[in-house]
């Protein structure tokens, strides 16, 4: 693992395109790596499956809009911890207790002990629901994981701002590979969720759904 994080810091700083790609699989080992960031894909998966998504774009809107308030809110995290001169992150033990309750109770949800407003199947106004659901989901996800996400941020950030000293459109790209990479693994959950309910027709309502929700929700 080590010889492996050796390799991708060279290759960060070698020419535009290595470096591009380097960001990209640095991000996707960022969910990877991270079993705080894994916990990202159940939740996206049971969203997916909840929501009755079982056409691929609908669910790749609902992991995309997760995906982008998740790094909406690492930026935003990192912005402001850093201004009240906390470690990037930390956002203190009283928010991280209220995320904990907040998660625990969203596990119960999907369990089925009891219901969420956002909840049921994706038509009408419940699907424009799913979608604010999955995009609240990924805010409050995002906070959660802040200290988790810049240890593996730390790096990139180190490299971009050397890069920007000579090119701040490198400087941009890197960070931006970075993000496509860290999002492309939850994009991949959701969307193949929705596959694999198609696949096997099923619905928010069968007993496979549930079960697969009710694994996520655990």
């Amino acid at each position: 693992m080590e010889t492996l994080f050796s390799e991708l810091s060279a290759m960060l700083r070698g020419s535009a395109p290595v470096a591009l790609a380097a960001a990209f699989v640095w991000g996707v080992l960022s969910i990877i790596l991270s079993p705080c960031h894994l916990a990202s894909i159940p939740l996206v998966v049971a969203v997916v499956g909840e929501q009755g998504s079982r056409t691929v774009r609908r669910a790749f809107g609902i992991s995309a809009l997760f995906a982008l308030a998740v790094l909406l809110t690492i930026a935003l995290v990192g912005i402001v911890t850093a201004s009240l001169g906390r470690m990037l992150g930390d956002v203190g033990s009283t928010i991280n207790y209220a995320l904990a309750v907040i998660f625990v109770l969203l596990g119960l949800h999907f369990l089925g002990v009891f219901p969420l407003p956002w909840s049921g199947p994706g038509l009408g106004g419940g699907r424009r629901k799913g979608l604010l659901g999955a995009f609240l989901l990924g805010l409050l996800f995002g906070i959660g994981v802040g200290p988790c996400t810049f240890a593996y941020l730390a790096p990139m950030i180190g490299v971009t701002w050397k890069a920007a000293a000579t090119s701040w459109a490198l400087g941009v790209l890197l960070l931006v590979s970075y993000g496509l990479g860290h999002c492309s693994v939850i994009l991949a959950a959701g969307t193949s969720a929705a596959r694999v309910q198609r696949y096997l027709r099923w619905t928010e309502g069968t007993r496979g759904a549930r079960i697969l929700r009710q694994a996520c929700g655990g």
